[in-house]
């Protein structure tokens, strides 16, 4: 059977043409909403797989809409945003990931946009949603007022990876890590241009500094590194510690910036003095490298099925082997600054 797909935007010419161009074998496009009401009957109505929502709409924009609709008719939703500050909004406020829409001007913009679009449309109709009152809070902020890091963890260096429900799940793991947690780099499948705005927006909640990756950038305590859309981030060191490169290249594992790139470099530059994370995500990107990890002596954490938005890279990582430890999203934050201490007690 087809996934049906309901499509909400405001531009008759946009809903016409997401029509003709994405119903094939797989996609059938079940209706046509030209605003937030209208798509609030037709998703009673029809009862879709999948919604495609454009986040700029008049009267009701798409992220009061999302607030609305995810408590009463929990559905995936892929949203449709020029904007990269709309499309983080939407993903918090439920939506399971964001499509650009095509720039004016730009070749083959257009084609890629409902290439990747119906890619998205597949992935939302297998993942989990979850609306964003359902999170449980962190066991990290319960406990950040009995528990500390000792300052000689600095010498270690966290990596997390992650895909679809990824922004949040980062988020999850992230935001009460105390200021002299180890430095942290992250890889978050995103494109150009949304990384940095990520990357401000972990600056302003979390207890962390955050910042989009630089070339040469210095891994230090108390920072988060995102890795920038459509450059690969690597870790390297040398008489002063670790730093990070930031570099173009092709695709690895279906994506650039890619899990299993990071990870590799991981493994090869801090070994044991390293831990991996591998988060909520599509695909097997970071699977080879978090195994390549635990055998150079790092610790590693998977999240677990059923507090992922879709489980596929944290399976394909503990099915090859690569996971020392799975478990639900709100205790692996907590379980870094355990292991981390742990770790103290037995090498200072």
């Amino acid at each position: 059977m087809p996934l049906r797909v309901l499509v909400v935007d405001d531009s008759v010419l946009f809903r016409t043409k997401m029509k003709l161009s994405l119903t094939d074998k797989e996609i059938q496009i079940v209706g046509l909403a030209m605003d937030a009401t209208e798509a609030m009957t037709m998703i009673e109505q029809l009862h879709p797989d999948v919604v495609t929502l454009d986040v700029e709409m008049p009267k009701v924009d798409g992220i009061s809409f999302l607030k609305k609709v995810m408590p009463q008719n929990p559905v995936p939703v892929v949203v449709v945003s020029s904007l990269p500050m709309n499309a983080l909004d939407a993903l918090s406020a439920g939506a399971v990931d964001f499509v650009r829409k095509p720039v004016a001007g730009e070749k083959d913009s257009l084609n890629r946009f409902l290439e990747e679009l119906k890619s998205k449309i597949k992935i939302a109709a297998k993942a989990k949603v979850r609306c964003p009152a359902e999170t449980k809070p962190s066991l990290v902020s319960q406990l950040s007022s009995k528990r500390t890091l000792k300052t000689c963890a600095s010498h270690s260096i966290i990596a997390i990876g992650a895909s679809t429900g990824g922004t949040e799940a980062i988020l999850s793991v992230v935001k009460d890590l105390p200021e002299s947690t180890p430095g942290i780099i992250v890889v978050q499948h995103m494109p150009a241009n949304f990384t940095n705005l990520y990357a401000q927006r972990l600056n302003k909640v979390c207890k962390m500094n955050a910042k989009e990756a630089e070339d040469f950038d210095r891994v230090k305590p108390g920072q988060i590194i995102i890795a920038a859309g459509e450059y690969h981030l690597t870790l390297k060191k040398d008489e002063k510690g670790y730093y990070i490169r930031s570099q173009t290249g092709a695709k690895v594992s279906g994506h650039c910036p890619s899990v299993d790139v990071m990870f590799d470099s991981v493994a090869d530059v801090a070994g044991k003095n390293a831990i991996g994370v591998i988060l909520t995500g599509m695909g097997a990107d970071g699977a080879q490298g978090i195994t390549k990890m635990r055998k150079n002596g790092s610790y590693t954490i998977g999240q677990d099925k059923e507090s992922c938005v879709v489980y596929g890279m944290p399976m394909e990582a503990y099915k090859r082997g690569g996971i020392e430890r799975q478990l639900p999203l709100n205790q692996i934050g907590d379980e870094l600054i355990y292991y981390l201490n742990k770790s103290v007690n037995t090498s200072c």
